[in-house]
Protein backbone atom coordinates (compact mmCIF):
# COMPACT_ATOMS: atom_id res chain seq x y z
CA UNK A 1 0.00 0.00 0.00
CA UNK A 2 1.13 3.28 -1.06
CA UNK A 3 1.65 6.11 1.84
CA UNK A 4 0.35 9.72 1.02
CA UNK A 5 4.01 10.60 1.86
CA UNK A 6 5.89 8.45 -0.81
CA UNK A 7 2.85 8.87 -3.61
CA UNK A 8 3.94 12.88 -2.90
CA UNK A 9 7.34 11.97 -3.76
CA UNK A 10 6.77 10.02 -6.62
CA UNK A 11 4.65 13.01 -7.97
CA UNK A 12 7.19 15.34 -7.26
CA UNK A 13 9.90 13.35 -9.08
CA UNK A 14 7.39 12.79 -11.59
CA UNK A 15 7.13 16.11 -12.34
CA UNK A 16 10.52 18.06 -11.85
CA UNK A 17 11.55 15.02 -14.53
CA UNK A 18 9.05 16.11 -16.80
CA UNK A 19 9.45 19.96 -16.13
CA UNK A 20 13.30 19.65 -15.81
CA UNK A 21 13.49 17.71 -19.44
CA UNK A 22 10.68 20.24 -21.05
CA UNK A 23 13.24 22.85 -20.15
CA UNK A 24 16.24 21.14 -21.43
CA UNK A 25 14.35 20.39 -24.93
CA UNK A 26 13.45 23.77 -25.36
CA UNK A 27 17.04 25.34 -24.28
CA UNK A 28 18.72 23.06 -27.18
CA UNK A 29 15.85 24.10 -30.07
CA UNK A 30 15.73 27.43 -29.63
CA UNK A 31 17.44 29.49 -32.42
CA UNK A 32 18.63 32.80 -32.30
CA UNK A 33 16.51 35.75 -34.28
CA UNK A 34 18.69 38.31 -34.85
CA UNK A 35 16.89 42.13 -34.00
CA UNK A 36 18.70 43.29 -36.94
CA UNK A 37 18.96 41.36 -39.60
CA UNK A 38 21.34 43.43 -41.81
CA UNK A 39 23.55 43.89 -38.97
CA UNK A 40 23.30 39.97 -38.16
CA UNK A 41 24.81 39.61 -41.93
CA UNK A 42 27.69 42.11 -41.67
CA UNK A 43 28.98 40.74 -38.35
CA UNK A 44 28.77 36.93 -39.81
CA UNK A 45 30.63 38.64 -43.00
CA UNK A 46 33.48 40.36 -40.53
CA UNK A 47 33.74 37.36 -38.53
CA UNK A 48 34.84 35.65 -41.45
CA UNK A 49 37.01 38.30 -42.95
CA UNK A 50 39.08 37.89 -39.72
CA UNK A 51 39.17 33.86 -39.44
CA UNK A 52 40.13 33.73 -42.90
CA UNK A 53 42.76 35.77 -42.86
CA UNK A 54 43.99 33.83 -39.32
CA UNK A 55 43.03 30.35 -41.07
CA UNK A 56 45.52 31.77 -43.96
CA UNK A 57 48.12 33.03 -41.58
CA UNK A 58 47.65 36.76 -43.51
CA UNK A 59 49.10 38.72 -40.29
CA UNK A 60 48.22 42.38 -42.33
CA UNK A 61 44.70 41.58 -42.83
CA UNK A 62 44.56 40.33 -38.88
CA UNK A 63 46.47 44.15 -37.96
CA UNK A 64 43.39 45.89 -39.97
CA UNK A 65 40.81 44.45 -38.11
CA UNK A 66 41.46 45.82 -34.24
CA UNK A 67 41.48 49.03 -32.95
CA UNK A 68 44.61 50.40 -31.26
CA UNK A 69 43.24 50.18 -28.12
CA UNK A 70 41.89 46.64 -28.32
CA UNK A 71 41.60 44.93 -25.11
CA UNK A 72 41.80 40.62 -25.24
CA UNK A 73 40.79 38.98 -22.55
CA UNK A 74 41.10 35.40 -22.61
CA UNK A 75 40.90 33.16 -19.69
CA UNK A 76 43.99 31.58 -20.56
CA UNK A 77 46.67 33.92 -21.07
CA UNK A 78 45.24 37.23 -19.45
CA UNK A 79 44.72 40.36 -20.84
CA UNK A 80 46.73 42.28 -23.96
CA UNK A 81 46.42 44.83 -25.81
CA UNK A 82 46.64 45.41 -29.66
CA UNK A 83 50.99 44.91 -29.50
CA UNK A 84 50.57 41.91 -27.63
CA UNK A 85 47.57 40.54 -29.59
CA UNK A 86 49.35 40.91 -32.96
CA UNK A 87 52.39 39.40 -31.69
CA UNK A 88 50.83 36.49 -30.43
CA UNK A 89 48.55 36.22 -33.97
CA UNK A 90 52.47 36.38 -35.45
CA UNK A 91 53.80 33.64 -33.09
CA UNK A 92 50.99 31.59 -33.69
CA UNK A 93 51.60 31.75 -37.73
CA UNK A 94 55.59 31.08 -37.31
CA UNK A 95 54.96 28.03 -34.79
CA UNK A 96 55.94 25.00 -37.67
CA UNK A 97 53.69 22.89 -34.93
CA UNK A 98 50.97 24.96 -35.36
CA UNK A 99 50.91 25.11 -39.18
CA UNK A 100 47.49 23.24 -39.18
CA UNK A 101 45.99 24.93 -36.81
CA UNK A 102 42.59 26.35 -37.68
CA UNK A 103 39.16 28.35 -36.05
CA UNK A 104 35.81 27.50 -37.11
CA UNK A 105 32.56 29.37 -36.12
CA UNK A 106 30.02 27.08 -35.06
CA UNK A 107 27.09 28.96 -37.45
CA UNK A 108 24.30 27.63 -35.13
CA UNK A 109 26.19 29.82 -31.88
CA UNK A 110 26.24 32.76 -33.71
CA UNK A 111 24.60 36.11 -31.96
CA UNK A 112 24.85 39.58 -33.15
CA UNK A 113 23.26 42.19 -31.04
CA UNK A 114 23.39 46.20 -32.16
CA UNK A 115 25.10 48.46 -29.91
CA UNK A 116 23.71 51.78 -30.64
CA UNK A 117 26.26 54.73 -31.01
CA UNK A 118 28.99 52.08 -31.37
CA UNK A 119 28.70 49.24 -32.82
CA UNK A 120 27.64 45.42 -32.64
CA UNK A 121 28.24 42.37 -30.01
CA UNK A 122 28.75 39.27 -31.47
CA UNK A 123 29.00 36.17 -29.26
CA UNK A 124 29.18 32.41 -30.18
CA UNK A 125 31.32 29.25 -29.69
CA UNK A 126 34.19 28.26 -32.03
CA UNK A 127 36.53 25.48 -33.02
CA UNK A 128 40.17 25.15 -33.37
CA UNK A 129 41.90 22.34 -34.47
CA UNK A 130 45.29 21.28 -35.57
CA UNK A 131 47.81 18.21 -35.58
CA UNK A 132 50.13 17.13 -31.88
CA UNK A 133 52.08 14.69 -31.82
CA UNK A 134 49.83 13.06 -34.93
CA UNK A 135 46.47 13.23 -33.50
CA UNK A 136 43.57 15.54 -33.79
CA UNK A 137 43.26 17.99 -30.75
CA UNK A 138 40.17 19.90 -31.06
CA UNK A 139 39.28 22.64 -28.71
CA UNK A 140 35.80 24.34 -28.34
CA UNK A 141 35.85 27.67 -26.54
CA UNK A 142 33.32 30.49 -26.39
CA UNK A 143 34.03 34.23 -27.47
CA UNK A 144 32.27 37.65 -27.52
CA UNK A 145 33.86 40.58 -29.86
CA UNK A 146 33.11 44.34 -29.66
CA UNK A 147 32.84 45.43 -32.94
CA UNK A 148 33.34 49.03 -32.94
CA UNK A 149 31.92 50.97 -36.34
CA UNK A 150 34.21 53.77 -36.88
CA UNK A 151 34.52 56.19 -40.72
CA UNK A 152 32.76 53.28 -42.29
CA UNK A 153 35.00 50.49 -40.58
CA UNK A 154 34.33 47.72 -38.30
CA UNK A 155 36.94 47.30 -36.25
CA UNK A 156 36.90 44.86 -33.21
CA UNK A 157 37.55 47.28 -29.96
CA UNK A 158 37.34 44.10 -27.27
CA UNK A 159 37.66 40.74 -27.18
CA UNK A 160 36.72 37.90 -24.55
CA UNK A 161 37.74 34.29 -25.32
CA UNK A 162 36.74 31.91 -22.69
CA UNK A 163 37.26 28.08 -22.60
CA UNK A 164 40.94 27.01 -22.27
Amino acid sequence: MTTPRLFFRICFSVMFIALTSGFAVKAQTTVFKPKDAALFKTIAHMDSVMFNAFNNRQLDVMKGLFTADVEFYNDGKGVTGYDATIAGFKGIFENKQAADLRRDLLPESLEVYPMPGFGAIEMGTHRFTHTENGKPVIGVMKFVHIWQLKDGQWKVSRVVSVGH
